[in-house]
């Protein structure tokens, strides 16, 4: 898994999953870009991420402003997709619209966005991993939106795969993991809940985002891996 040399970039890669993916690449050789829409978020990740890696603050909601962060950054060999706030269940009968539309923004156009400005600067044998989630295989009440874009980044990932060959296009399907996006809740409540999701899996635990950013690095580096969805989740569909 050496990736020495090689130009990582990763939107959303300053906190949770992306900024672990982000750790665990520099520490195999990359050269790492991170990028969030948050100033302070980029420079507490520098802070922490080894010497040379860089960082820039972009508003991803833009599509503009996304082009013209990889037109600046020239080639790359890896672009990263792990951008995303907490989803909240919201039961049909109380749907806004316009708000589970708000929702389809950072976590399915804006990575879309990125793709078709990324595409053109990547080098061969390079990749793209976007983000879902197990939502789509597994919903409950509440979660149409959530379900939904979980879907819809699993038809873009196959399809990319396809359309934009021969950079592989994957992506990865965490389960429930100990994140910060779960940073809103008590301390107390917060690992309350981990504990009771972490006893329902057949893993007997929640993950860890340490664990997750491996299955990003064995995506970038696996040469005969595109079109796939790898699923992280302790179990949870198979339980």
């Amino acid at each position: 898994m050496d990736l020495k040399g090689a130009h990582v970039v990763l939107l959303g890669g300053t906190s949770g999953i992306g900024f672990a993916t982000a750790a665990a690449a520099a520490g195999r050789g990359a050269d790492v870009t991170v990028v969030s829409s948050n100033p302070a978020s980029v420079e507490r990740a520098l802070s922490t991420l080894p010497d040379g890696a860089r960082g820039q603050a972009v508003d991803l909601s833009d599509p503009a402003r996304i082009r013209a962060l990889f037109d600046e950054l020239g080639e790359l060999d890896h672009l990263v997709y792990t951008a995303g706030e907490p989803l909240a269940l919201i039961p049909i009968a109380d749907l806004d619209v316009d708000r589970a539309r708000a929702f389809f923004g950072l976590r399915y156009f804006s990575a879309l966005a990125a793709v078709r400005a990324a595409a053109p600067h990547i080098r061969e044998g390079g990749s793209i991993t976007l983000t879902t989630g197990t939502a789509s295989q597994r919903p409950g009440p509440g979660w149409a939106v959530a379900a939904s874009i979980c879907g819809a980044v699993e038809a873009l990932t196959r399809t990319l795969a396809v359309e934009l060959a021969p950079i592989r296009v994957n992506a990865v399907q965490p389960g429930f993991v100990r994140s910060p996006l779960w940073a809103g809740m008590s301390d107390d409540d917060r690992e309350r809940m981990f504990r009771e999701m972490g006893a329902s899996l057949p893993a007997g635990r929640v993950g860890e985002v340490e664990e997750v950013a491996e299955g990003y690095l064995s995506l970038i580096t696996q040469p005969f891996a595109t079109g796939t969805i790898l699923t992280l989740d302790g179990g949870a569909l198979v339980a």
